[in-house]
């Protein structure tokens, strides 16, 4: 053990702050840190950020839990897909040329990017709410969910099918470059399967804490077997991200209190779009 990486506790601790204000899985954020500001070769960057992950996630899932928030249910389907695919990616990632994965990297980061700039506002949200109420609550509705403080959300899911291929190609991205399963499904459970937003949220943060639990314990089944170099660095490394985003993920959750959600994705946006240019840039320049 090493205490090289110092530096990177107080920069996990507002990487935490911000992911867990906004809702992005904190891998987004430590990948490109990992390879452009440390130099360390995009599987170990990729295997790093997601150990990192989810310490940072389990804090937020445990909350949701405690609101009991998830679709259980609904959670384990999509599981179903997302677990076997996240192990391809990981697979993958072990596979892939370091350049091509970075490439890889920076065009999910655009496309991340891209579903930040174009996410919809409070308003369009208590809308879409409201008509799933409207269209799939009641008689019709298949699932209720009952929250720790009495509020109840009756709903039908729809578009199944969909939402198991969507969740599966975010499984696969999360095992191969980080990210893309939380911010892909956030999406189509709202606007194609029907979801609450409460819930689907919560139900995200479930699925994407299990995926990334599976797929980072692969990355670093690969180091152990083929790399004990690599997994030096990433336990070194980790020494300090896992405390940092313990104390960030608090932090947080008070933040996204006291911030307009939507003013955030926006800028964030802006921030991944410079992100992704310069993890292009790497490749392409």
């Amino acid at each position: 053990m090493t205490l090289g990486y110092w530096y990177m506790f107080p920069i996990a601790i507002v990487v935490a702050t911000t992911a867990m204000a906004s809702g992005v899985g904190g891998a987004t954020f430590f990948a490109p840190i990992f390879i452009l500001g440390l130099r360390l070769n995009p599987e170990v960057a990729i295997g790093t950020g997601l150990i990192t992950e989810v310490f940072g996630f389990t804090s937020g899932l445990l909350a949701y839990a405690r609101k009991r928030l998830i679709d259980y249910r609904l959670g384990m389907n999509l599981l179903m897909v997302t677990i076997p695919l996240s192990l391809v990616g990981t697979w993958l990632a072990g596979s892939i040329a370091p350049d091509y994965l970075k490439l890889i990297l920076g065009v999910g980061l655009f496309a991340i990017a891209a579903s930040f700039l174009r996410t919809p506002d409070s308003r369009d949200i208590a809308h879409l709410d409201a008509l799933i109420d409207q269209e799939y609550g009641g008689e019709k509705a298949e699932t209720c969910i009952i929250t720790r403080d009495g509020e109840e959300f009756r709903y039908k899911v729809c578009n199944r099918n969909q939402g198991r291929l969507i969740a599966g190609i975010g499984g696969l991205f999360v095992g191969m470059i980080s990210t893309g399963l939380g911010e892909l499904n956030s999406y189509f459970l709202l606007q194609r399967c029907r979801v609450p937003s409460a819930v689907s949220v919560a139900t995200s943060v479930f699925v994407v804490a299990i995926t990334a639990l599976v797929a980072s314990s692969g990355h670093l089944l690969q180091f152990a077997q083929s790399n004990p170099e690599a997994l030096r660095t990433v336990l070194d490394i980790c020494l300090f991200t896992v405390p940092g985003v313990i104390i960030g993920g608090q932090f947080g959750s008070l933040l996204a209190r006291r911030l307009s959600q939507h003013t955030l994705e926006r800028a964030l946006g802006v921030l991944f779009v410079l992100v992704a240019a310069l993890t292009l840039g790497e490749v392409l320049l």
